[in-house]
């Protein structure tokens, strides 16, 4: 069962501990799309150069399979790669209503 958070302290926490925030809630919110069934890799995958883009795109995947229900990897990947800066606001608003 996701987790509900508030998305304005998902954003917050991540400014004030220089993204370190960010990733633990990658990682925390991975767990729990994997927990619906996806099969997102290790988080570790995250911090290595090219392979955190295989990373995003597992998460993506696992994200519109199970979370959105629609399908829609490429779409959700190509969005996090140019405005990934929204997409925690989006995960975790469809997490929250999971809640």
């Amino acid at each position: 069962m996701p987790q509900r958070r508030n998305i304005f302290l998902v954003y917050l926490f991540t400014l004030i501990t220089f993204g370190i925030y960010g990733i633990y809630w990658w990682v925390s919110t991975k767990n729990e799309i994997n927990n619906l069934g996806a099969s997102i890799p290790t988080g570790w995958l995250l911090v290595i150069p090219i392979a955190n883009l295989y990373w995003i795109y597992r998460y993506c995947e696992g994200f519109a399979k199970y979370v959105k229900e629609d399908d829609n990897t490429i779409l959700w990947f190509i969005l996090y790669i140019f405005a990934g800066i929204i997409m925690p606001a989006i995960v975790q608003s469809e997490l929250n209503k999971m809640a």
